[in-house]
């Protein structure tokens, strides 16, 4: 799947759609969709939340299409709608309840069935975070996002960022290679 960044779209074919060509519209939506979903998905990890967002973005992009400058690539630009919704609902008071109520479930409900090395995947490592650690992780290490630009997204200092990202690839080491398994790297 190409990232949402590097997507563009000739300028001629915006102009279309800003003037409401319903042709050119969905052709840019066919451009932009399957990247701007999939960033959101990853970032908010609930299809259901994510469909919801995804479409709040593609509303906000059509909103706001008229005031795009071409300065960067298109799906860049949706990028930054698309990651703005997203943690406006991870900073939310309701996705931090439902998160909890989650939590009390799944602690009531949890078995000691850990799932076969062979079963893991990146999907369900990235779902052992936080929903903020996930998204650190995620516009770190796939978007490419700075430290700074993390941090300014999220309203926070720098070291936030930085803190984020250790503590969640260190849970991501321990989710792929659990303490009693960890080959040592000196002879015994």
């Amino acid at each position: 799947m190409t990232r949402l960044v590097e997507l563009s779209a000739p300028p001629e074919l915006v102009a279309q759609a800003c003037r409401g060509d319903e042709r050119a519209r969905a052709e840019l939506y066919e451009t932009l969709a399957p990247a701007t979903f999939g960033l959101i998905r990853r970032l908010v990890r609930s299809r259901a939340q994510a469909e919801d967002l995804f479409q709040d973005t593609m509303i906000a992009f059509y909103e706001k299409l008229s005031t795009y400058r071409s300065e960067a690539p298109l799906g860049a630009w949706l990028r930054q709608i698309a990651i703005s919704k997203c943690l406006m609902y991870l900073r939310s008071p309701w996705h931090r309840a439902r998160l909890e109520m989650d939590r009390l479930d799944l602690e009531t409900t949890r078995t000691n069935t850990d799932p076969a090395p062979e079963t893991l995947d990146v999907e369900r490592a990235l779902g052992s975070l936080s929903a903020t650690a996930r998204a650190v992780v995620w516009l770190y290490e796939v978007e490419g996002y700075s430290h700074e630009e993390i941090a300014r997204a999220f309203g926070r200092t720098v070291s936030f960022s930085k803190s984020q990202l250790a503590r969640a690839h260190l849970r991501l080491r321990n989710w792929y290679e659990p303490q009693g398994q960890r080959q040592s790297c000196t002879p015994t």
